[in-house]
């Protein structure tokens, strides 16, 4: 069966035509303005959302006040896949990290087309398991990887999310991302600057040494990025076998 018509998000082009028919009429378009709240924990989550352009940051709340991002969600697939599946109830805060441009629809029509077709249930079912992979993998270089790491990891995955070298990123978020103090993240940020993998200033980064930025990096990059590719391309990893 033809695919549906191409689309910049990665779930919408990934489903056949009679999938994405069904949630056609009720796609909406919306902006995601830097920092804009999509939800907060224990809300329900009334709608999903599917970047275009942009990235959406999945972040814990702690009772100190700290704030721990656990996963990102870009142009390759879609916030509120377990929440169609299951309990609408939000199980953590999700903000607009990268601002950019996504599809939206309501959770329960999201619901009737998961009803309405396996094939659409299965293809929402990965692109949930892909991002608990996400978590798990943070979870664990957080707790283990060094700071240089895990920051040169969380850049490269915005990078991939967004499409571009260029990103808009404050210390505080940048702290946030990686679980970590915002002084430490300022030293290593001037590191990897002096390094010429970077080029930082005022919350302004370009990635200019790809692959200095990737050798600095974990394994947790590699990892993720491996499983992404099983779980939302395993037709594609089924004709390489």
């Amino acid at each position: 069966m033809d695919s549906a018509p191409r689309s910049p998000n990665g779930f919408l082009s990934s489903l056949t035509a009679d999938d994405f028919e069904l949630i056609r009429p009720h796609l909406r378009t919306a902006d995601l303005s830097q920092d804009l709240v999509l939800v907060e924990v224990d809300e329900i989550l009334k709608r999903a959302y599917l970047p275009h352009r942009g990235v959406i940051s999945l972040v814990v709340k702690l009772a100190r006040g700290e704030h721990v991002q656990i996963a990102m969600v870009g142009r390759d697939s879609i916030f509120g896949a377990l929440a169609a599946l299951g309990d609408p109830i939000a199980l953590n805060s999700a903000l607009v990290l990268v601002p950019g441009v996504a599809s939206t629809i309501d959770l329960d029509q999201l619901r009737a087309a998961a009803d309405q077709s396996a094939t659409f249930r299965t293809t929402l079912a990965r692109h949930g398991l892909a991002i608990y992979a996400q978590i798990q993998q943070t979870a664990g270089c957080n707790a283990s990887h060094t700071v240089e790491s895990r920051l040169a990891r969380c850049l490269l995955h915005t990078r991939d999310l967004s499409g571009s070298d260029k990103l808009v990123l404050t210390q505080e978020a940048m702290a946030q991302m990686i679980g970590a103090r915002r002084n430490s993240v300022s030293l290593v940020a001037n590191t990897l600057q002096q390094a010429h993998f970077i080029h930082y200033s005022r919350g302004h980064i370009e990635i200019t040494n790809l692959d200095g930025l990737i050798r600095t990096s974990c394994e947790c990059y590699t990892t993720v990025k491996t499983q992404y590719d099983r779980l939302l391309h395993p037709q594609i990893n089924c004709a390489a076998a």
